[in-house]
């Protein structure tokens, strides 16, 4: 396992060894003790997998606030995204930036977004399936966002002019400005 941090602190990409012959591929895509070693330690209480069938579809901005707050681990296993997460915890350095990565099943990398921070993507194939792991329970009360094109944020979302496939939910959601972060600075990675 590969862990590179990204610009934002706490948010780390994590490539899984693969072993590829004539026959396919195998690989351990989690290893509680592996990520303990590496001090990423988390309780992961359920997996979610999303299809998305179009080309630019927009899934997020999205967060659960505590006491139901959830870290991802974020791969995709069919296709490509377009992948981001905004920190939205009061009093941080990065406080409403955003950070990327292309995730792919080409490139078998994950995602690691912690507790704090806003997350979204976008699809860049068809047929795109993502799958992920959160540390807590969904809770319909908890859950939260931002919308996808909030000026203050300026995601570069690479839409080549077209409007993104959202669901109602997605197209209502409010800006940063209009929220009070429910999440306090606290730097989780040294």
């Amino acid at each position: 396992m590969n862990v590179t941090k990204l610009a934002i602190p706490d948010l780390l990409l994590i490539a899984a060894k693969r072993f590829d012959d004539d026959r396919g591929f195998f690989s351990e895509v989690f290893n509680a003790r592996t990520f303990a070693q590496a001090g990423l330690d988390h309780d992961w209480v359920q997996d979610n997998h999303a299809l998305s069938h179009d080309r630019a579809t927009l899934r997020g901005l999205h967060f659960q606030s505590p006491p139901h707050a959830q870290a991802k681990l974020i791969r995709v296993t069919r296709g490509a995204i377009f992948d981001v997460a905004v920190d939205i915890r009061s009093g941080s350095p990065s406080f409403g930036k955003w950070a990327s990565v292309i995730l792919s099943a080409k490139a078998w990398n994950q995602l690691l977004v912690p507790r704090g921070f806003a997350h979204g993507y976008l699809t860049l194939e068809a047929d795109t399936e993502v799958l992920y792991k959160v540390d807590a329970y969904y809770a319909r009360e908890s859950d939260a966002g931002i919308v996808w094109s909030d000026p203050q944020l300026a995601i570069d979302w690479p839409l080549d002019g077209s409007p993104p496939i959202l669901s109602a939910k997605d197209q209502a959601l409010p800006r940063l400005s209009e929220i009070v972060s429910p999440f306090t600075y606290k730097c989780l990675t040294p």
